[in-house]
């Protein structure tokens, strides 16, 4: 019999790439082969910033996105039509020339949630199907709900809201503030509109043409999505840790010097400050931050990517305050598993993406949230309201979260020992779920039992 052989397609962000790459990863450890098409923008940046072997464990291949080279890929608008336009004829026509040239055959196609039309073309060609949700599982819920909050008027066609009001898809999910949705907060109105539909049309491919649904989560943390969403499988948290290997996908070199830097400074005592790969900060709110690091007196390390400053046209060293700040370390990227999972870190400073979310609570580490779009906020309330093992960081009257706001929260998470036992106690039950006999494990098996199936191995 042929050894399985599967597509994966990630949407081309991220915090997307990495858990799909560490589903990927775990796959090809239960004897599946995976090709992972990555766009022809982001493939070079993974294969050249990886730190893995992660290309001899992993087929990777790449499709063009549409947009010519000098675009701004953070334009999600631009970039997601242009996805929508492009990308499902070279995909078919990959996967033709893939199936002609190579054995084994391509017989599943693992997509996105944000790619749910790579379903479409994967029914066309006859090929088995699978939807990885690498958000949380609310996310897609609210996706699911989108034609149940047009119908009762809560937004209109294109997922716009009449007034600022909270939205509630299920009583067991946190409600959500109308300007915080998913789609809500990704730019202007066009691009706003651009997205909902991305979102709304997706889920209509995922509900008709998905076999199989999986979302690196776990029912420790989302039981009321999950009960909503019975058929969504819990799989997650997907970590390197679980597998005893290196993480990839990420899209700049890691700086490791800060793991040295870390094993010199006192257990629990480092404040860790990383925004992701999409958030932008002005010049006010940057130094702003560095000084509010300043005044917590503390030990910090920071995160600080070329491209962070909004229309700096690059580095950020130029904000830094002049004189006095000596007690961090500054790096244009980490390897944030090991980071968080290191004694010394005391509380995260985050945008709140998913995957920063799960890596700290995986870690048992507390949380001050400043989210910056889409999803982010609702992993806010999650951490917050729900887990309660963090605080959000609230902004002034001229929409800056101000030196003293930064101080007083980091004050006041630390002080509470509360908030890390809250994240330890956590952090050990999601992470119980990955193991043998755990509810993540058990649908991961028959997961891979699934696809071993469709080639006739079980």
């Amino acid at each position: 019999m042929e050894t399985p052989h599967v597509i994966v397609v990630p949407y081309p962000a991220q915090g997307h790439v990495i858990p799909m790459l560490e589903l990927s990863q775990l796959l090809v450890k239960h004897g599946i082969k995976v090709t992972c098409v990555n766009t022809e923008f982001n493939h070079h940046r993974v294969v050249s910033s990886s730190s893995s072997d992660i290309g001899e464990v992993v087929n990777m291949v790449s499709i063009p996105d549409g947009l010519e080279p000098w675009v701004d890929r953070t334009e999600m608008g631009k970039l997601s039509e242009a996805i929508t336009r492009v990308m499902p004829g070279e995909l078919q026509a990959l996967i033709t020339t893939l199936n002609r040239d190579q054995c084994p055959k391509i017989g599943c196609v693992i997509a996105d949630w944000s790619m749910a039309w790579a379903l479409d073309v994967a029914e066309g060609m006859g090929l088995r199907r699978a939807v990885f949700c690498p958000a949380a599982a609310a996310t897609l819920a609210l996706c699911f709900a989108i034609p149940k909050l047009v119908g009762d008027g809560s937004i209109n066609d294109n997922g716009q809201a009449s007034k600022k009001k909270m939205i509630r898809v299920s009583p067991n999910i946190p409600p959500t503030i109308s300007n915080e949705l998913l789609w809500a907060s990704v730019g202007n109105e066009a691009t706003q509109k651009i997205i909902f539909h991305m979102f709304a049309d997706g889920a209509r491919s995922i509900i008709k043409s998905a076999e199989f649904m999986i979302c690196n989560s776990s029912p420790d943390l989302e039981p009321g999505a999950f009960s909503m969403l019975p058929q969504l499988k819990p799989i997650g948290p997907l970590l390197a840790s679980n597998r005893l290997g290196k993480s990839a996908g990420y899209f700049w070199p890691e700086d490791s010097s800060c793991l040295a830097w870390l094993d010199q400074q006192p257990p629990n005592s480092v404040v860790y400050v990383a925004f992701g790969s999409f958030t932008v900060l002005d010049p006010t709110q940057f130094e702003e931050l560095a000084l509010g690091l300043q005044l917590t007196n503390r030990p910090f390390l920071w995160v600080v990517r070329e491209d962070i400053i909004r229309a700096a046209g690059g580095g950020g060293g130029g904000a830094f305050p002049a004189a006095g700040f000596v007690e961090g370390k500054v790096v244009a990227w980490a390897p944030q598993q090991q980071v968080l999972s290191h004694p010394s870190v005391a509380c995260f400073v985050t945008h709140c993406g998913w995957n920063s979310t799960i890596e700290g609570i995986s870690n048992g580490v507390p949380f001050l949230c400043w989210p910056y779009f889409a999803e982010q906020f609702t992993n806010r309330n999650y951490i917050c309201d729900e887990w309660k093992v963090g605080l959000g960081l609230s902004k002034d009257g001229n929409g800056i979260i101000s030196r003293w706001e930064l101080k007083e929260k980091v004050e006041a998470v630390l002080g509470d020992g509360g908030f890390r036992e809250r994240a330890l106690s956590l952090g050990g039950k999601i992470m119980d779920g990955v193991k043998n006999g755990g509810t993540s494990h058990s649908n991961f098996t028959s997961f891979i039992q699934w696809i071993k199936k469709i080639n006739g191995h079980v």
